[in-house]
């Protein structure tokens, strides 16, 4: 899976990009459907921010964004919020039966 790490107004150290990488691949087993993972890192005025975007099968987006007092800890929030939105994604792709044509 290809996973693209940006920051904006900070620096990213690399033993944070390889936590990064370290996430995308969790995705990529945790469902067949992820495609694509995209961290961005920032600093806001009271704490540090992370959003994870990862791309899946469909055209779907789906975003988990975190905060905390440093990166590592928004990191992780933001990857419990996307895990969960996966595993209801994943759910929905179970539970789907295709329409039968004539």
């Amino acid at each position: 899976m290809q996973t693209t790490v940006s920051a904006r107004h900070c620096e990213v150290s690399s033993e944070l990009r390889e936590r990064v990488e370290a996430v995308a691949n969790r995705f990529a087993r945790h469902s067949p459907h992820a495609l694509e993972a995209t961290a961005v890192f920032d600093v806001g005025p009271d704490a540090h921010l992370v959003e994870l975007r990862l791309h899946v099968r469909g055209g779907q987006v789906l975003v988990g964004q975190g905060d905390g007092p440093d990166h590592r800890t928004a990191l992780d929030r933001a990857e419990e919020k996307l895990f969960r939105q996966l595993d209801r994604a994943s759910e929905n792709w179970r539970n789907h039966r295709p329409t039968k044509r004539p």
